[in-house]
């Protein structure tokens, strides 16, 4: 199978709806990756010269877990019906 747009296109789509699946209840909960984690995972110290600015990166991939979960849900259905429409055509 060569690398083509296609299949990047494939890939992309299956990594976006994997993260959309995730339901923060059952799975994300128990590593710890809930929205309340993310609010205070990285409490910096004052005048600590090591210290990170702003939210580190476990906070950063839960925030972005629930903005895919938000903003994707109705363009991933649209492009999943698209994918099974073309599939079972064209396929």
């Amino acid at each position: 199978m060569p690398l083509t747009l296609g299949n990047i296109f494939y890939v992309t789509l299956l990594f976006t709806n994997a993260i959309a699946i995730l339901n923060e209840e059952r799975f994300l909960a128990r590593i710890g990756w809930t929205a309340q984690h993310a609010a205070y995972g990285n409490q910096a110290v004052y005048g600590d010269p090591y210290a990170q600015e702003g939210p580190g990166i476990k906070a950063r991939l839960i925030n972005l877990i629930g903005a895919v979960r938000t903003l994707m849900r109705i363009p991933l259905i649209i492009l999943n019906t698209f994918i099974i429409l073309y599939e079972l055509l064209l396929g």
